[in-house]
């Protein structure tokens, strides 16, 4: 009968010796800054037209909303899930993108305040900034930037992680030596 008793007495002991361990890794873990998805796609400028709008009410979106050029609508987007235990003002997104017709990348920043919390930001290449709906990123690369310009979070493209084409110049070689004989 005592080891009926024994067995849980022991198991909560353990559970007390490992639950600081976890609680340390828990708390280096809510000072970072979680990517938990990016989901990147061409939009239409009506996409973004809510009910409110036709009654004279502004732009409205549940995500935090941010263009390369603030009055065009059309564009690509990069929608970012964010996860953070604490507040970030004065954060930037960096998104950094290869166009198919391009060799250099392209970099535009997007200053936000990133609240605490699961939050969604919502990145659009507009305007000039993007070629049209049919045209898709070679690849790319997303950055947030705390505002000392520390990198908090990075994600990007399985393309962007791949070294670059060597050179299509074909080189001559030296002459082989033939043996003499």
């Amino acid at each position: 009968m005592r080891s009926r008793f024994l067995r849980p007495a022991l198991r909560a002991l353990a559970l007390l010796a490992i639950i600081p361990a976890f609680s340390t890794l828990s708390l280096a873990a809510q000072n970072e800054v979680n990517i938990v998805r990016i989901w990147p796609e061409y939009r239409q400028a009506d996409s973004f037209t809510r009910i409110a709008e036709y009654f004279g009410g502004q732009e409205k979106s549940r995500e935090l909303l941010v263009r390369s050029q603030p009055t065009a609508r059309q564009g690509y987007y990069f929608l970012v899930r964010f996860e953070t235990p604490d507040a970030r003002p004065g954060t930037i997104l960096a998104l950094e993108y290869i166009l198919p017709s391009e060799e250099l990348a392209r970099l535009h920043f997007f200053p936000i305040d990133l609240p605490s919390g699961s939050r969604a930001v919502l990145a659009g290449l507009t305007g000039a900034d993007w070629p049209g709906a049919k045209v898709q990123p070679t690849a790319w690369r997303l950055r947030l930037l705390a505002a000392d310009g520390r990198e908090l979070a990075r994600q990007q493209s399985f393309l962007w992680s791949l070294p670059p084409a060597e050179s299509s110049v074909v080189t001559p070689s030296a002459p082989t030596p033939t043996p003499a004989g």
